[in-house]
């Protein structure tokens, strides 16, 4: 490899952390996790950049860059990685995700106890690819769970995880995170809807999710040519 090469990948690795830890901090800031309880990472070829255990992200500094190949074998860093590993590589393993956030958010993980799956109360829904299905209860860190996350998540870019919280994929730290908060915004709404007696909230039907769904891929602004 040449070194101008190296140059540009360690760039690209600076970049990508830099993203990484500002979105790690913004979950805090926006309360979908407390203190070190999410975790977020972004793929940068066959490098899988990931947040540290238990580490406060405010305390994050370029120098503590940590990152993994796909099968978990540190290649960059000295501290140790998120006990969540398997279920951010079990993504990049079974998708062409380029960034994974894992919250503690209170309303989606609330949605996550009551039924499963968050049904279409929104055309929003469709950023996820339909309703959000919720992944069996597993020991947190595990295969099991990681096993359970995936199949929630088939067809989909985003999930619950009962009695934990939520997992988003995106193309980028930024639209992976627009999901998370997506997911948490329709959540809180369901269940402020289904909170009101003697009313049950009126649901999008499969047609109008998939129209949506069409509609919001030409969403934002294009490219200039």
């Amino acid at each position: 490899m040449t070194e101008q090469r190296q140059g540009a990948e360690r760039d690209a690795v600076g970049r990508a952390w830099g993203e990484l830890v500002e979105t790690a901090r913004r979950t805090v800031a926006d309360g979908l996790v407390v203190g070190t309880s999410g975790n977020v990472s972004v793929r940068v070829g066959d490098t899988v950049l990931v947040t540290p255990s238990g580490v406060p992200y405010d305390r994050l500094r370029p120098e503590d860059a940590l990152g993994v190949d796909l099968a978990g074998r540190r290649v960059l860093g000295d501290l140790a990685p998120t006990s969540e590993l398997p279920m951010h590589l079990a993504i990049y393993r079974a998708t062409d995700a380029r960034a994974v956030v894992h919250t503690h958010a209170v309303h989606a993980t609330a949605v996550s106890m009551l039924v499963p799956e968050l049904p279409g109360v929104h055309y929003m829904t469709g950023v996820l690819g339909g309703p959000v299905r919720v992944a069996p209860y597993a020991l947190y860190g595990t295969r099991e769970l990681a096993e359970n996350m995936l199949r929630a998540l088939r067809d989909r870019t985003g999930c619950l995880l009962q009695n934990h919280g939520t997992v988003t994929y995106g193309d980028s730290v930024s639209q992976a995170y627009d999901r998370t908060a997506q997911l948490e915004w329709m959540s809180r709404l369901w269940l402020t809807a289904s909170s009101v007696p003697g009313h049950t909230p009126t649901l999008l039907s499969p047609e109008r999710l998939r129209e949506a769904e069409e509609k919001l891929r030409g969403y934002g602004q294009k490219p200039s040519p």
